[in-house]
């Protein structure tokens, strides 16, 4: 166990030293700290989108209701590609054409100030709290299932281990994050990724291996090899992926996050290619999250575990030799660091741009952009760290269930409401700032009415109807006065070849849904 906790001591070493590498925040130019000089080559942009997209939300949370529900799971990695294509070919070639640092500045410009505000405070509230506080929760909930027996000879109480571990992450990565901006998250994140890439594999065959090979898995585990569960499922219905279609919009096309990777690409070309890539890197990860939580199910027949969110650490504390299971938590780790990193940043540059040079201090010099966004790190890092203590809390109440649909519940309340406003401005011509301000403010009435009367509701399904029905009063006010945008406003690519490409994946998708349903 000493030699596994050496390995990850090794690792967090190896991360400050890279993300300290090079130039000082003090001397950085505002688009070299918040977008790294819009030089990122198109390898970078694919490998920090999805360094920054997989966390321990997946390796914990995904995994642990694959272990439930099986390959229905893999819906919400696989499905990724309709968001991601949107992205590439919709949304950033608008933002690439404006050359803005923050997707609010892009809202400013088509809706006006106070639509831009509103999306700004809502995504700085749902970063600083949801975003933050599980990403901390989820891994230090791992690490210490992992390393429980070290742990205890320190602390007895699970919570306060845990409660500490959550303090100790959001501070080790908000440091790093504070000295080196945009380019010591994306150097980070490569270190990262490949460390959790192969973390991921290692899991996979070992599981795959101790169930008895992959036909096993249709074998032993028939009833969780479907793509498509019943419609009347209460948590992964197939009617899901409706609703999911236009929830991804607001991941993949409006996450300030994610989308600050393609902002800061080199060009259209680098931007598009690293979605794409970043894509097809999205069905790996689908096999690396669910299928060991298919295998462990297998595996454990009648004895099935008390809390499905103990299936990772299960796996890794049960399967793995000494050495490996150091290994395999760095890659926890990573996948934790590279999202909070990522958020972190991308709070840094929401409250510097939109917040501060645009109300508290107008002629802000870049230095005091800079400074702002580093002294917002801090701040919200005792805001993810607080609901990161709220969200032990909650798991502890309820072992039993899986909180990744907790956690997704809770973001849809006011994810539905920017994927209007994001809708609106790329969508439609010149939309009422007031009309868009009210279908904004009904999504979270609309979603607790469909709740309260409709309990049945699956939440992704009720998502959807909540951003249709409010995108369709912006829709018809702006159409009746403006007619409709030109389809060539909306779709760019950097080449044909791009296009077919992006095709073949959209076909690619298809027929994953038609083989596996």
């Amino acid at each position: 166990m000493l030699f596994d906790l050496s390995i990850v001591l090794l690792y967090f070493t190896a991360v400050m030293v890279a993300a300290l590498r090079g130039q000082s925040a003090a001397s950085m130019s505002s688009e070299e700290y918040f977008l790294s000089s819009r030089n990122l080559r198109w390898y970078s942009v694919a490998i920090s989108t999805i360094a920054t997209n997989v966390q321990g939300y997946q390796f914990l949370g995904m995994m642990g209701s694959a272990y439930l529900y099986g390959l229905a799971q893999a819906n919400l990695e696989i499905n990724a590609m309709q968001g991601i294509l949107m992205a590439a070919f919709i949304f950033v070639p608008m933002y690439l054409r404006e050359r803005v640092i923050t997707i609010t500045q892009f809202i400013k410009k088509r809706m006006g100030a106070i639509v831009g505000l509103f999306y700004s405070v809502a995504n700085l509230i749902l970063f600083a709290t949801l975003g933050l506080g599980s990403a901390l929760f989820l891994g230090a909930y791992a690490a210490d299932l992992v390393f429980q027996d070290l742990l205890e000879g320190f602390l007895a109480s699970p919570m306060q281990r845990v409660a500490i571990l959550i303090a100790a992450l959001g501070i080790f990565s908000a440091i790093y994050t504070y000295f080196g901006g945009l380019s010591a998250v994306v150097r980070t994140d490569i270190i990262q990724f490949a460390i959790l890439f192969i973390g991921g594999i290692i899991v996979l065959f070992i599981a795959v291996n101790h169930l008895g090979g992959w036909s096993q898995l249709y074998e032993k585990t028939p009833d969780l090899m479907h793509l498509h569960l019943p419609a009347d499922h209460p948590k992964l219905p197939w009617t899901l992926v409706f609703g999911l279609a236009l929830l991804n919009i607001n991941y993949w096309c409006a996450n300030q996050s994610v989308v600050q990777r393609s902002l800061a690409a080199r060009s259209l070309r680098d931007a598009q290619v690293g979605l794409m890539v970043g894509g097809i890197t999205k069905y790996f990860m689908a096999i690396i999250i669910v299928v060991p939580g298919i295998a462990l199910a297998g595996i454990l027949g009648d004895q099935p575990l008390t809390d499905p969110d103990q299936t990772y650490p299960y796996l890794v504390r049960e399967f793995l030799p000494q050495g490996l299971r150091g290994l395999i938590l760095c890659a926890l780790f990573a996948s934790l660091m590279s999202t909070v990193d990522s958020t972190f940043n991308s709070l840094a540059t929401l409250w510097s741009i939109d917040i501060y040079k645009t109300y508290l201090n107008p002629q802000a010099s870049d230095r005091q952009l800079v400074s702002a966004g580093r002294r917002t790190i801090f701040f919200t890092l005792a805001t993810g760290v607080v609901m990161g203590w709220v969200l032990l809390y909650l798991k502890l109440e309820s072992p039993q269930d899986a909180i990744t649909h907790t956690l997704n519940e809770l973001r849809y309340y006011i994810n539905c409401g920017i994927v209007v406003i994001i809708c609106s401005a790329a969508f439609l011509l010149a939309p009422k700032q007031k009309v868009v301000i009210l279908a904004f403010l009904l999504t979270i009435p609309l979603n607790l009415f469909l709740k309260f009367w409709f309990p049945e509701m699956n939440y992704f399904v009720r998502a959807g109807w909540v951003i249709i029905t409010a995108f369709s009063i912006v829709a018809m006010s702006s159409i009746a006065q403006n007619g409709l945008k030109p389809w060539q406003d909306i779709f760019a690519t950097h080449s044909k070849t791009s296009t077919r490409i992006a095709w073949a994946l959209l076909l690619s998708l298809i027929l994953l849904h038609i083989i596996f349903h």
